[in-house]
């Protein structure tokens, strides 16, 4: 199976980011996130543990940890239910996500 355009940067049209979602299966989802340059990610934790690669862009992740600089192919691991936002972002920003099990929409 091939995933068309997936880890491309999509500029959002009316949102502050754009998620497209490219392959889904009960135990595991994979989409593309972007996030412009300056934008904001308004996104809640949610009940799925998240991989993220990388693969445009740099900026930064929060965590309750701190935060880590971010850029192309850096992987990142966020377990379900965690605290975690893109900030600081100053390169158009395009993750490849995988969700296991598949992204609920919490």
């Amino acid at each position: 199976m091939r995933l068309e355009a997936a880890g491309q940067y999509t500029a959002p049209q009316d949102e502050p980011n754009h998620f497209v979602e490219h392959l889904r299966r009960e135990a595991l989802s994979v989409g593309t996130y972007s996030i412009p340059a300056g934008g904001v990610d308004d996104q809640q934790p949610h009940r799925e543990d998240e991989i993220y690669v990388v693969t445009a862009g740099r900026g930064q992740l929060e965590t309750d940890k701190g935060r880590t600089p971010v850029g192309p192919g850096d992987v990142l691991f966020v377990a379900a239910e965690e605290f975690h936002r893109f900030v600081d972002i100053t390169e158009d920003l395009a993750l490849l996500v995988f969700f296991a099990p598949a992204y609920s929409g919490r």
